[in-house]
């Protein structure tokens, strides 16, 4: 009879315990990740260097929606734009800013 009754508590305490481990356990952290391009995503070389960059973090881990947000701002070779873009990206204190696109593609 002891040994069923304990058993029943520890099982029971046990049940009790458990919703509050799973509070303490931690959210993975979710990166920024601000992606100035200097084409348009309307070039021609776009689709090609972006699926290239987002298979990358995919090997790596990283999956825009789960565990990175991707910031994306298109400066189309325009300086005054770019200028800006890095300034805004900046500011967010994302975790990495990444350009990408030649620039002959804004012509």
């Amino acid at each position: 009879m002891t040994n069923r009754r304990t058993f029943l508590t520890v099982l029971a305490g046990g049940l009790l315990a458990a919703p509050l481990a799973a509070e303490g356990q931690q959210a993975r952290k979710v990166y920024r990740i601000g992606w100035l391009g200097v084409a348009p995503p309307t070039s021609p070389s776009f689709p090609r260097l972006s699926e290239a960059f987002l298979q990358g973090l995919r090997d790596h881990g990283f999956v825009e929606g789960q565990n990175v947000i991707i910031e994306r701002r298109y400066s189309e070779g325009r300086e005054d734009r770019h200028t800006a873009f890095v300034a805004e990206l900046v500011q967010m204190k994302g975790d990495l800013i990444c350009e990408g696109g030649p620039a002959h593609d804004c012509l």
